[in-house]
């Protein structure tokens, strides 16, 4: 991950954390149950989730009480806009910019000496199928104070009201009761500390529960796609719910997206765009064996591809070149059928959402895209920087490089 790091591409806006901050941060774990991380410094996102401490944990989702219990933690003001590098959900960012936009100010004051734990909460207490996730609908964001300083606040008031009636300001120990108040927690007086929970409304969305599943409730009718072959077979099974079901290798998945006008694709038009050439070349990585140069300065030079595109048996070099070959004949004949020429993984890499979808929709759709045929590198690291690190981990190193240019020149 070095070359991504000194490219600025590997998670470089997370937030490091040291001292009193580790401590704040441990009384959270804690109160939600977890054990503290032995960690003395570390860095975290938007959403209070940290890289250091999943890879401690050997658990991306450490901060999940089961998979229907998210939670975040919030202990500096800068958390404020910053990616959530690993969300359980896709609209996690969307829930924090809603907590952000409504307590900006009140976070800004509690964050000073104390920190705000999250608790997202579905009105689900665990799940028992697949099928459950349907039960998404609104979230209820609570929020919960480190050391119940709201409480603590409460109890100031009442000591004071106390110390105010008849002579008890004579009284010691109620005076050393605020005292020991004060030096515990601070002056709270004069703080507001409310935080009422705040609703949000789900519609669409991915979610990491069970190995990965999306839900698509905002067409025709429900379509839910998993990630996982396991928990898709357990979900067939179900007869109560009136969705369609596919696992994300199923070819019909993609007839049935562009049927329900959830994605498009124009091969005629594709094929002179950036990111078909970001596909062809990715495609012909992966194909080529024996090189004499270095990947990045096979694709970056047009003789070297050709080249090497020459050195493919015949097989190989149709499937690199196959939309353009598909697309030539075509204007001979329409006797030729796509299936027949074109790489099937290919074609579902060059479809897109569909443009009638707005931006939050499009969102998620291409995030489903590139899950089913992750070949377009820019993409994948745009809409799924877990599974674009996990993949770049496997390729050539020569091929990163290439890969690290293409996605700088676009950014």
């Amino acid at each position: 991950m070095q070359k991504l790091k000194a490219a600025n591409l590997y998670r470089s806006e997370l937030i490091p954390v040291s001292g009193k901050l580790v401590e704040r941060y441990n009384k959270c774990l804690l109160k939600l149950g977890f054990s503290k991380t032995k960690l003395k410094k570390f860095s975290i996102d938007g959403i209070g989730w940290s890289p250091e401490i999943a890879e401690e944990k050997k658990d991306d989702n450490y901060l999940c009480n089961g998979p229907s219990n998210p939670h975040g933690i919030i202990i500096s003001p800068l958390q404020n806009r910053k990616p959530v590098y690993s969300p359980y959900h896709s609209f996690d960012r969307d829930m924090m910019q809603l907590i952000f936009k409504t307590y900006s100010k009140k976070i800004n004051d509690i964050t000073r000496d104390s920190a705000i734990i999250i608790d997202f909460d579905q009105k689900i207490d665990a799940f028992y199928e697949p099928l459950d996730v349907l039960k998404y609908d609104e979230i209820t964001i609570n929020f919960h104070l480190m050391d119940n300083l709201y409480h603590q606040q409460r109890e100031q008031f009442e000591l004071i009201e106390k110390f105010k009636t008849n002579h008890n300001f004579i009284d010691e120990e109620l005076q050393s009761q605020i005292l020991e108040s004060a030096k515990a927690f601070g002056d709270l007086r004069g703080r507001d500390l409310e935080l009422p929970n705040l609703k949000f409304k789900t519609d669409s969305f991915y979610t990491k529960a069970y190995n990965g599943v999306y839900v698509l409730r905002d067409f025709i009718k429900p379509i839910v796609v998993f990630e996982d072959q396991k928990s898709y077979k357990e979900a067939i099974k179900d007869t109560v719910h009136d969705v369609l079901m596919y696992h994300i290798s199923h070819i019909e998945l993609i007839e049935k997206l562009k049927d329900h006008i959830i994605i498009e694709s124009n091969l005629e038009a594709t094929v002179h765009t950036a990111k078909y050439d970001r596909v062809k070349k990715f495609e012909f990585a992966q194909l080529l064996k024996e090189v004499n140069h270095p990947v990045n300065e096979i694709l970056n030079n047009s003789v070297l591809f050709k080249s090497y595109l020459n050195k493919l048996d015949v097989k190989a070099r149709k499937q690199v070149m196959g939309v353009e070959l598909y697309l030539e004949r075509l204007e001979r004949s329409n006797a030729y059928k796509l299936e027949d020429m074109v790489d099937m993984q290919m074609y579902f890499a060059l479809h897109k959402p569909h443009s009638s979808l707005s931006v939050k929709h499009q969102d998620l759709i291409w995030k489903l895209l590139v899950n089913v045929s992750p070949k377009d590198v820019l993409f994948l690291y745009w809409y799924d920087k877990d599974q674009f690190y996990k993949n770049y981990e496997t390729w050539d190193e020569s091929f990163k490089d290439w890969v690290i240019s293409t996605i700088q020149k676009n950014i």
